[in-house]
């Protein structure tokens, strides 16, 4: 069905697709990962890194940028695509600074990037952006942490914790099994990372964490720091797996006991 309504961006399939924005959806899902997490005065961005090459150099592979001093986004899907969108917000950004002499709200900001990525899903000559994003950040005179995401439809929505790009579902499955509202600042962190965990096998090489504080500051955790809670995460798994080991060892215990009582009682 989807060959005769695939090819033309504006036109609707009878059961009500528009299939070259689902393309898109499919385009992050082939993405690395990206997570954010909420915690109670912090805000955590992380990402999984693509390996570089050899001869590569690593700080121009970059999925979090800062669109202005209080607002940080991360991106799943096709580079070159979150480039453009990532300028346009910044000079919205700087535009409203000029404008009305205050930063922009995280949720202004939001709005607009995905008023521009709805706007690409509407006329014909142009494809939807294969981006989705994940923004946080803190608004003007506000201690409140921000979390919000948008898609390639233009849909955006504010959340506690997320997770876009490969295997976001079953991230996003275990963050919600495992996310609490009063998370601290090392809580957040270490969620994030035993989130990302979950997909990325290489471990603490393969991830880029961003903390953001109520005063706007963001710190970039270094490869040690990301390393230590990786043994930590990976030490706790297999204390959880020895108890695990040791509960089915006195269950079976349990019953070849009940079994040989039981046929001690039919003996006599």
């Amino acid at each position: 069905m989807s060959r005769s309504y695939d090819r033309a961006l504006t036109v609707f399939s009878p059961d009500g697709h528009l299939f070259q924005v689902e393309y898109a959806l499919e385009a992050v899902r082939k993405g690395t990962c990206a997570v954010g997490v909420r915690g109670k005065d912090t805000v955590i961005l992380g990402v999984e890194k693509k390996s570089v090459l050899q001869l590569q150099d690593p700080r121009t592979v970059r999925k979090v940028v800062m669109l202005d001093d209080h607002v940080c986004l991360a991106f799943a899907g096709l580079t070159a695509d979150g480039r453009v969108l990532i300028d346009k917000a910044r000079i919205e950004c700087q535009s409203h600074r000029l404008t009305v002499e205050d930063p922009v709200s995280v949720e202004y900001i939001t709005r607009h990037i995905a008023g521009i990525q709805q706007r690409y899903t509407q006329s014909g000559g142009v494809r939807p952006f294969g981006v989705s994003t994940l923004i946080i950040g803190f608004d003007p005179h506000d201690a409140i942490p921000r979390l919000y995401m948008t898609e390639p439809s233009g849909i955006y929505t504010a959340w506690k914790a997320n997770s876009i790009g490969r295997s976001s579902k079953t991230v996003r499955e275990f963050l919600e099994k495992n996310y609490a509202d009063d998370l601290d600042e090392a809580g957040a962190v270490k969620l994030t990372i035993k989130s990302l965990l979950e997909v990325v096998q290489t471990g603490a090489k393969n991830i880029e964490i961003s903390v953001m504080r109520k005063d706007g500051e963001v710190k970039n955790l270094s490869l040690d720091e990301i390393s230590e809670i990786v043994v930590e995460v990976e030490k706790e798994k297999e204390a959880e797996a020895e108890r695990k080991r040791g509960r089915l060892a006195a269950t079976l215990a349990a019953q070849g006991g009940m079994l040989e009582s039981g046929a001690g009682a039919t003996g006599a």
